[in-house]
């Protein structure tokens, strides 16, 4: 039986039409090849938004998040401050310096028994409420 090659042998386009054969011809390129010529009807029908600048950037002041602790989360991790030297206890009332910790604001969830001074940029209302009424307070950072 012949070969489907040789059969073709003499035939400038083997069976393939004028294009067909070479690299991606018979597609019109590939990948996004044309979008702005030949393939532009494509474009405008299918994906319309393909092109341009679309949306904006937020400013990095407006976006950045701060970082924040937790009322219950203070008083569980006040004997590892004091290990490392953020927290002091005297007489039963802890002193610790978030701002050392680079915490920006304490938030009111959870308990707290101990009575506690803190040292933080900002705190919610909440927080200060439950510090209070647990005997510590809020020190200006």
């Amino acid at each position: 039986m012949v070969s489907r090659t040789s059969k073709h042998r003499g035939g400038r386009t083997h069976g393939r039409g004028k294009k067909a054969g070479r690299g991606a011809g018979l597609r019109g390129g590939r990948g996004n090849a044309g979008l702005h010529k030949h393939k532009w009807m494509a474009t405008v029908k299918y994906s319309p938004g393909h092109f341009g600048r679309h949306g904006f950037k937020r400013p990095q002041s407006v976006v950045a998040d701060k970082i924040t602790m937790n009322l219950s989360d203070l008083e569980q991790s006040l004997p590892g401050l004091a290990e490392e030297g953020m927290a002091t206890e005297k007489d039963g009332q802890w002193t610790v310096d978030l701002t050392k910790l680079g915490i920006d604001k304490l938030l009111g969830s959870g308990r707290i028994g101990t009575p506690v001074s803190v040292r933080v940029p900002e705190a919610s209302a909440r927080a200060k409420e439950k510090l209070e009424d647990a005997g510590g307070k809020l020190l200006e950072a």
